[in-house]
């Protein structure tokens, strides 16, 4: 049997086409498929406005930075997460309150969200970041009256989570929270080797972000800060009549921006996203009916309504010694993820091991199993024949 990884992108011949396309056209870069990938992408979360960026984490940054974090502030977020989740909020000099997991769900506990908030009232708590850990949306209502009471933003980590929904129908990144930020990682749904977005319903925010992605300058004349005559250099014009080379850096940004070569494949591929949703459900589906009542299983993902599927995730006795196994049996699992508290540079913050037991618990029996749409029937009763074989 060919090795069988974690995940994989899916790369067919429109895939291609499209990015030849792109090659030959007169943008390789700050073109107008860009924006189209944008726009498509906002229609198909729902929300009003896209911002895409070159990667997940570069989502992040601009995010809490336009939410107006400012060095000392302190942000909520959960450490079953990439660390790149609570690393954006030290870029900006801020500081980072892990809370706990729900063991149900594997989401942010909300209740000891509101726990740290009572512990913690002499700090300055501006952001809440709630993940949709392996796909499933969490509970954004419940949240957002929470952030909106201690007067805190919410942004929503939806890398793993495109085209999935809460138990009330409500979208991942579709504007319930200030911000939401998606990875176009080649594991994720949509792949374009490198790449991110962010959606949100706020046009402010959204004006800032496309300045702050291309290193705090703006062309657009509306939001000029100097006057005409120094625009000109020796004369005053109406603001309509700026010279066409003219723009201005307003403030300190980042070269954060995607390439339309990436541009045109997430488009491709954002055209068929919800078939390969679908396939992860059915794959879900079948792991979940396959490992019911399976000995050495103490808990599984299982079939859950508006569950985006990035990950399968098993809680399992001798997790080392199932990993072991399998990847001898040529079937890749992954484990996602090491608590980001007991990560060496969030331990020298002061987290230590106890601090979050339920986090620390799950990660001590998790692994997550092959979750990519183009598995075939055998490869699946392989892996699920395996796991079987091993706690037989």
């Amino acid at each position: 049997m060919t090795p069988i990884p974690y995940g994989r992108q899916h790369i067919t011949p429109a895939d291609i086409d499209a990015v030849v396309e792109a090659l030959q056209s007169d943008y390789l870069t700050q073109g107008p498929t860009i924006a189209q990938f944008e726009q498509e992408f906002a229609a198909y979360t729902g929300a009003k406005y896209a911002v895409a960026l070159s990667n997940g984490t570069a989502a992040l940054h601009l995010s809490v930075l336009a939410l107006g974090i400012q060095p000392g502030d302190y942000v909520i977020c959960t450490p079953i997460t990439f660390a790149a989740s609570v690393n954006c909020v030290r870029y900006c000099g801020g500081n980072v309150l892990f809370a706990d997991i729900d063991p149900a769900t594997y989401l942010m506990d909300i209740q000891h969200v509101k726990t740290l908030i009572q512990q913690h009232q002499d700090k300055r708590i501006v952001g809440i970041i709630p993940v949709d850990f392996a796909g499933r949306m969490i509970d954004l209502s419940a949240f957002r009256a929470l952030a909106d009471e201690i007067g805190a933003w919410l942004l929503e980590d939806a890398c793993h989570a495109p085209g999935g929904s809460d138990a009330q129908g409500n979208q991942a990144g579709g504007g319930m929270a200030d911000a939401s930020i998606f990875s176009f990682h080649p594991v994720k749904h949509i792949a374009t080797g490198e790449g991110g977005m962010i959606t949100t319903n706020s046009e402010a925010l959204y004006h800032r972000l496309l300045t702050l992605r291309t290193h705090g300058i703006t062309r657009n004349t509306s939001q000029f800060k100097n006057s005409t005559a120094l625009a000109n250099g020796n004369s005053t014009v109406p603001r309509e009549d700026y010279p066409g080379w003219y723009m201005e850096m307003q403030e300190l940004g980042y070269n954060y921006r995607i390439t339309d070569i990436q541009a045109a494949l997430g488009l491709s591929q954002l055209k068929r996203a919800e078939e390969g949703l679908a396939r992860r459900r059915e794959i879900a589906q079948f792991y979940a009916e396959q490992l019911a009542d399976t000995r050495g299983i103490i808990g599984q993902s299982n079939a859950i309504s508006g569950h985006a599927y990035h990950l399968y995730v098993l809680e399992v006795e001798d997790r080392r010694g199932l990993y072991d196994y399998l990847r001898e049996k040529g079937i890749y699992c992954q484990i996602h993820y090491f608590p980001t508290h007991l990560m060496p540079y969030y331990q020298e913050q002061g987290w230590q091991v106890g601090d979050l037991p339920h986090a620390e618990l799950y990660y001590s029996r998790c692994i997550s199993l092959p979750m990519y749409p183009t598995l075939s029937s055998n490869q699946l009763t392989y892996i699920v024949e395996q796991i079987k074989s091993y706690y037989a």
